[in-house]
């Protein structure tokens, strides 16, 4: 897996945007925290393929957001504070 440089998804820094294609750590960790979070992406892979993409969309509609299937700031900020205090799950990473 190679990891992805791109410029941060937010002004302020942070992960990069991700989407349907993306390869990278950054994938894996968004899959982690969508199948804490219950959305399930068929696995922890770091590939960024249709399952990931409908669970984050799943998401992105549960939480009011634009539902586009992109994982840019608002989306990452999200996710970043909806798993805070989740604890360990079946999938969590550690």
């Amino acid at each position: 897996m190679t990891k992805d440089s791109g410029k941060p998804a937010c002004s302020t820094g942070g992960f990069p945007t991700i989407r349907r294609g993306s390869l990278s750590n950054y994938v894996l960790i968004a899959q982690d925290d969508l199948n804490t979070l219950g959305y399930r992406t068929n696995g922890l892979d770091g590939i960024f393929g249709s399952a990931t993409q409908n669970a984050v969309i799943s998401y992105q509609r549960s939480r009011g957001l634009t539902a586009d299937g992109i994982v840019g700031c608002n989306t990452w900020r999200s996710l970043q504070e909806d798993v805070v205090g989740t604890g360990a799950t079946g999938t969590t990473i550690n």
